[in-house]
């Protein structure tokens, strides 16, 4: 049972904090970036709950966001062989449920020709969002299982793996009714339209105005100060 009756204890206040089984750790190490990584996942998944989303996807975002609690209370406790209490631990299952709401929203989905173009909606843009975090969680979490080997649930990362996935297939599913913009490669380097040529045109016209005044200046100061030109107390 959790019980929070103060936020604050300055006992961090050092650099170290508690994991799971009361030893001490500083906070720069990789498991702590982990675990915080995991909790800005859970936090941007709060920022797409709140858009306009069809209510299953609420559904499986609100059990997600427990279950990344589970994944960072299993990242906060060492893996330890025989332990007196079993810990909380991210199981297969969970990953399992995962892959099937994979499957299940991908069926009504075209097939992808590019990459996306993050957007469409806000609900949209917001799992995506949401993804991005979700893949650096992942990364972080690898580099907490290279610092820490076998103390580490191995599974936490395959989660955060296949989340990401589920999320870019969500996004991707409730973008569907304002369309998908795709990566074009070399679409910037199209010939400009007549706008931009404008645009351009004016820029180029101001530098090369504002470039030939200060030649004008330099020359002017040249003449100044020439051999035999008057100066200021000539100037009577």
């Amino acid at each position: 049972m959790i019980v929070i009756s103060r936020v604050w204890t300055g006992g961090g206040d050092t650099g170290h904090t508690h994991l799971a089984d009361m030893s001490r750790i500083p906070k720069t190490d990789a498991r702590i970036a982990a675990c915080g990584d995991a909790d800005e996942v859970n936090s941007v998944l709060g920022t797409a709950l709140v858009e306009d989303l069809p209510e299953v996807v609420g559904e499986i975002l609100a059990q997600v966001q427990n279950e990344l609690f589970d994944l960072g209370a299993d990242l906060a406790t060492p893996v330890v062989p025989d332990p007196a209490h079993p810990p909380l631990r991210i199981d297969q299952a969970a990953i399992s449920r995962l892959e099937a709401w994979c499957d299940e929203f991908s069926e009504e989905l075209p097939t992808l020709r590019s990459f996306i173009l993050p957007g469409g909606n806000r609900a949209s843009a917001a799992l995506h969002h949401a993804r991005t975090v979700a893949r650096r969680a992942e990364r972080t979490a690898w580099a907490a299982v290279a610092a820490h080997g076998d103390s580490m649930n191995p599974l936490t990362v395959t989660y955060l793996n296949r989340l990401s996935d589920l999320l870019f297939v969500l996004a991707r599913s409730v973008g569907q009714s304002h369309g998908e913009r795709l990566w074009v490669p070399g679409a910037d380097r199209t010939p400009p339209d007549a706008r931009a040529r404008r645009n351009r045109d004016r820029i180029i016209a101001s530098t090369a105005s504002g470039a030939q005044e200060r030649s004008d200046q330099d020359d002017s100061g040249r003449r100044h100060s020439a051999p035999g030109s008057a100066g200021p107390a000539d100037s009577r």
